[in-house]
């Protein structure tokens, strides 16, 4: 009789730990504020910027929580990653980019399936005013077109024609022989000319 009594208890116990860490109706709702709504393709997303990282990242306020984003689809030379040196025109990209963030109301469009990188950053294309900014900074040569790991995107063919445009100028980046590759960018600045940023 003992051993048919600790199986029912065993079994009820087991029943009630199931029962009661099954989430609750309450916490599967998501309120339709909350960003896992509005990354869908073609929405746009209202934010307010909280800081300038470079030329193709900034963080940014969504519907309450803080974000960085990555710029979808374009690359700018580095002025910060440990990786790397400071790059040449680094620090023309993120002074044109803070131009660009700080001159309007800034929204953020998604592409389905390509919405986070590896680091955890939003990947969007970014909008002041309803221009885009990786636009902007291709056509002005800032950027490259780089990173087309999931196609088919919205705007890469505009991007290329963009970019096609200063490449044929030869402004900003493609100013420089072999500067820009298709792993990014090639040339440092001198110590000099980055003691020169800072003071």
């Amino acid at each position: 009789m003992r051993k048919r009594t600790g199986g029912i208890a065993i079994i009820v116990a087991a029943t009630c730990i199931a029962f009661y860490s099954m989430p609750s109706q309450k916490e599967e709702t998501v309120p339709e504020n909350t960003l896992q709504v509005t990354e869908s393709k073609g929405s746009e997303v209202p934010i307010s910027l909280v800081d300038i990282i470079d030329g193709d990242t900034i963080k940014v306020n969504v519907n309450g929580k803080m974000e960085t984003v990555r710029y979808l689809l374009i690359d700018t030379p580095e002025s910060k990653s440990p990786k790397t040196c400071v790059q040449l025109y680094a620090r023309e990209a993120f002074l044109r980019n803070s131009e660009l963030v700080n001159s309007g109301k800034l929204t953020l469009e998604f592409e389905q399936g390509n919405i986070r990188d590896s680091y955890g950053r939003l990947l969007a294309y970014v909008f002041v005013n309803g221009e885009s900014i990786q636009g902007t900074l291709l056509k002005e040569g800032y950027a490259r077109v780089a990173f087309i790991m999931n196609p088919p995107y919205k705007y890469l063919v505009a991007f290329r024609k963009e970019e096609n445009l200063a490449k044929r100028g030869k402004i900003n980046i493609w100013n420089r022989v072999n500067y820009v590759t298709n792993w990014g960018f090639n040339g440092c600045l001198r110590v000099k000319q980055i003691l020169g940023w800072i003071y």
